[in-house]
């Protein structure tokens, strides 16, 4: 399974660089990844990361559209973020998605870290949903996710996935760094529009 998972890393690296790039260009590389880290969770009995790259699947797919529409013919999408209502629900809802995730894997299945890997899960189903709407705060939920993930996967000898997520980690970083300096950007731009506006 070692070249398996060496693969997924190698299309994962590919992904998150272009979604740094908020490129929709990520999307295939995304899908392929996730369809071969299934087959790496399932293996290492981490049956909840190995149900979430099902989420994945399909939310590769769902965001992949919603992109494309919000680009307009471009190949970078522009950005926003949660208001502090909307923040407070997300977390309530990963939280209690978590909890509940944990729970269950630990009551009926033989899983392994049962509420780690359910934190884990959780928060990047919160995170995949985020980054499909285009919103900056998935970067800091990716941030806490690859801190943990990278714990789990020591933990469980999954080396080639260590290496991925402290990359990922990194490009998280790049990730939130860029995405808030596109969103200034294009309120500057909004701003500037509005004020050719109003003279004209």
């Amino acid at each position: 399974m070692n070249t398996v998972e060496w693969i997924a890393a190698g299309l994962g690296l590919a992904n998150i660089a272009l979604l740094v790039r908020r490129s929709v260009w990520n999307f295939p590389f995304g899908i392929a990844m996730v369809a071969l880290y299934f087959f790496v969770f399932f293996e290492a009995k981490l049956y909840g990361e190995a149900g979430l790259q099902v989420f994945f699947l399909a939310a590769q797919v769902w965001g992949w559209v919603l992109w494309v529409r919000a680009g307009g013919g471009e190949t970078r999408v522009p950005v926003r973020r949660l208001d502090v209502f909307s923040r407070m629900l997300w977390l309530v809802a990963t939280v209690a998605l978590t909890l509940n995730l944990g729970w269950v894997m630990h009551k009926f299945t033989d899983a392994s870290l049962p509420y780690a890997d359910a934190a884990i899960a959780g928060a990047s189903i919160a995170a995949q949903v985020l980054l499909a709407y285009r919103r900056i705060e998935n970067w800091v939920l990716w941030i806490a996710i690859d801190l943990g993930s990278i714990g789990v996967y020591v933990y469980k000898d999954l080396w080639p996935t260590v290496v991925l997520y402290l990359v990922m980690l990194t490009m998280s970083v790049l990730g939130l760094r860029e995405w808030i300096a596109a969103e200034k950007a294009q309120n500057a731009r909004e701003r500037e529009r509005e004020a050719a506006a109003a003279i004209a």
